[in-house]
């Protein structure tokens, strides 16, 4: 990985949390508009981009490290409580050691996330006979973290944790996902290796994309708003765009 995409993945998420800051109040119509654009953005570069590649080499394992994805994912959100999903669970407000045990659950989410990114342009290259165009996998987790960061950060103020130590979990936070993809790169990893390490990342995209997706309806009525199938759409025509490059 080149440093400017440590940079982004780490400022991206930092950015994210510090708009929680200002703007937490009456923030929730955009940040559910932006989620159901990252829900719809994570769901189209799985299906384009990501899955094709991890059955490239041929193998079958990728589909079980797809299964193993999925459920690890749904185990971390027995601690993040549907965090990374942008929500902020009201009963929960004050219990600051229920936002402590949100923290670890993202922050184990994010630093599995992190592992094949740095692996994935000399794996993309080897598909592709080049480099161009192989950030979809880092485009991804940024547009799913920032909406998790701001979350986050809105979960600490409302436990009454003081701001500098939500400034400083913050940090750690943003750091989790480079810090895997640095971890990484000192590891010399097979062809099928990273088809499967991405694997197990396309099983936790796919069950984020589709909580997202499923919970676009805020009223449970069997119906999305015109604003929120425009920012999907918007999400999925992205993706599906980013394919031509």
């Amino acid at each position: 990985m080149a440093f400017w995409e440590y940079g982004i993945l780490f400022i991206s998420v930092l950015a994210g949390g510090a708009l929680a800051f200002p703007f937490r109040k009456g923030s929730q119509p955009a940040l559910r508009l932006l989620l159901s654009f990252s829900g719809a953005y994570l769901l189209g570069i799985t299906m384009v981009h990501l899955m094709p590649g991890a059955f490239s080499t041929g193998s079958s394992k990728p589909g079980l490290w797809i299964m193993c994805g999925f459920f690890v994912q749904l185990i971390l959100e027995q601690l993040s409580r549907g965090v990374e999903h942008g929500h902020v669970h009201v009963h929960e407000k004050g219990r600051s050691s229920f936002a402590i045990q949100v923290m670890i659950g993202l922050s184990l989410h994010a630093f599995l996330e992190g592992l094949p990114l740095s692996h994935y342009g000399t794996f993309h290259e080897s598909l592709h006979g080049h480099q161009h165009g192989h950030h979809h996998l880092l485009f991804g987790i940024v547009l799913h973290k920032l909406p998790a960061a701001f979350a986050l950060v809105s979960l600490f103020l409302l436990s009454h944790i003081r701001k500098g130590w939500a400034v400083a979990c913050l940090i750690l936070f943003s750091a989790m996902s480079p810090l895997g993809a640095f971890s990484a790169s000192f590891v010399t990893l097979s062809q099928d290796a990273i088809a499967n390490l991405l694997g197990f990342v396309i099983g936790s995209f796919l069950h984020i994309a589709t909580t997202i997706l499923f919970e676009a309806d805020d009223n449970h009525q069997h119906h999305v708003s015109w604003a929120k199938l425009g920012a999907i759409v918007l999400g999925v025509g992205l993706a599906l765009a980013s394919n031509m490059f």
